[in-house]
């Protein structure tokens, strides 16, 4: 199969003459970016601002925001703003959370602590809706960058390394097959990574723990502070609540995004078939009858919303490298996690610009994924466990064990400075621990370029 150059408009049209695609100099090639998610299209705005061109190919013929809410940590947040992606546009997808707290089942705190700019940080912390933030990246990309970076209904499904570069094979929308020839590719494509498949052929399957989760919006009055991010109830059975948008002026409703989750033996797998499947109330909602408290009836929250979700709550296991010669994951891709921290989308971010800063140093070149690769992937790896293990969650896992979930004073099971100590070192595996995000420099340096 002969190498062509990429025909496609954003809208998926099949492909056209590209004078990039068709330069034979590999040091003028562009990075190809296999999935057009949060981390493809950060990356894809990062290779810009450093000078490197770039082609981003996504799988789905159209984009649409899909999806439900999501946190950004400020490691995150910095990162955008240094993209030009700034509190107005941040703004206007999302809500700058205020608190994260825990409450047991009787309704008594567990912890809770200011979060964002209360906390002392530099930059917010955001609730956003996960498909409008994609959006928003995507808009940017289009203005910056062209309208032909974007090749949707276009999905990266395998590689081949080269001495000077990186062929990506790519199937189209209507059923065929082209090489597209690069500089470097990075597979940002998400838990069922073709790149990483053919990069870790012998990888373990998806791996799920038991816990499944139930999803979706409802209109609500937000509770405590007014952008608060609430855990109510145990280890292995719990609602978690926060709103992504203002309250509406007339209503004084916002759109508070919701997970109803339960533990059940795993031994046998998963059994309904999908990942992802929208279900009816009456599937799920007995498990939280009488969950109803002054400031809060999580049942009537239930109900109100117009569409549920159920997903298992699923992972895979590190692997001991994210580079292959040319070929580099990141996202998902690299290190699936669960969702227990708030820092699935925020890590691709940070991926992103790290990868970067490491091109930056190195050249848009093997040596610059593999200084990417030996900044994140231990440490990332590590954090990919620490979240199995209930990350920052943790915290209701050992008042389940001193005192079966039910007390007056949480001061009288788990003292404060052991709480604080816990959430400490989560935060400094996380990569947002105050002190050090603020003090630290900028990933990529104002102004700074790739050398050619």
């Amino acid at each position: 199969m002969q190498a062509t150059e990429v025909r496609a408009s954003m809208e998926g049209e099949v492909f056209a003459d590209n004078a990039l695609m068709n330069d034979s100099h590999p040091d003028r090639r562009p990075v190809l970016i296999a999935g057009g998610g949060i981390g493809g299209m950060s990356l894809a705005l990062t290779l810009h601002q450093i000078g490197v061109p770039c082609v981003v190919f996504e799988a789905v013929p159209q984009l649409q925001p899909l999806g439900v809410g999501i946190n950004l940590q400020p490691n995150a947040v910095r990162e955008l703003y240094d993209l030009g992606i700034g509190e107005r546009m941040l703004d206007a997808i999302g809500i700058q959370a205020r608190e994260w707290a825990l409450v047991g089942r009787n309704g008594n705190d567990v912890y809770a602590e200011p979060r964002g700019l209360l906390a002392g940080y530099r930059w917010p912390q955001y609730s956003v809706h996960r498909g409008q933030l994609q959006m928003l990246l995507y808009r940017q990309v289009l203005d910056r960058l062209g309208p032909h970076a974007v090749r949707l209904g276009q999905r990266v499904s395998g590689y081949r390394n080269g001495g000077d570069g990186v062929t990506a094979f790519v199937d189209t929308a209507d059923g065929e097959r082209h090489e597209v020839q690069g500089r470097l590719l990075v597979a940002a494509d998400g838990l069922h990574s073709a790149i990483r498949a053919q990069m870790h052929p012998d990888q373990p399957p998806i791996q799920w723990g038991g816990a499944i989760l139930w999803r979706g919006t409802t209109p609500g009055v937000p509770i405590r502070s007014g952008a608060s991010f609430v855990g109510v109830g145990s280890l292995r059975h719990r609602v978690v609540l926060y709103p992504i948008s203002p309250p509406d002026p007339a209503t004084g409703l916002a759109t508070i995004n919701w997970i109803a989750e339960i533990t059940v033996d795993n031994s046998k797998g998963w059994t309904q078939g999908d990942w992802n499947r929208r279900v009816k109330l009456e599937d799920f909602a007995h498990h939280f009858d009488g969950w109803n408290y002054s400031w809060l009836d999580v049942p009537a929250m239930l109900r109100g919303a117009k569409e549920v979700f159920e997903y298992p709550m699923i992972d895979r296991d590190p692997v001991p490298t994210w580079v292959d010669g040319r070929a580099a994951l990141l996202g998902d891709a690299a290190h699936v996690m669960y969702p227990v921290g708030s820092n699935g989308a925020s890590q691709a971010i940070v991926d992103a610009r790290v990868l970067g800063a490491s091109m930056v140093a190195q050249g848009a070149t093997p040596a610059g994924l593999q200084a990417y690769d030996e900044r994140l992937c231990a440490d990332i790896s590590a954090l990919v466990l620490r979240n199995r293990g209930a990350g920052p969650f943790g915290i209701l896992g050992l008042v389940d064990d001193r005192c079966g979930g039910v007390f007056d004073n949480i001061d009288d099971v788990i003292p404060p400075d052991e709480r604080n100590a816990f959430m400490a070192r989560y935060k400094a595996a996380a990569g947002f621990a105050i002190d050090a995000l603020n003090q630290a420099a900028p990933t990529i340096e104002p102004g700074a370029r790739v050398q050619a």
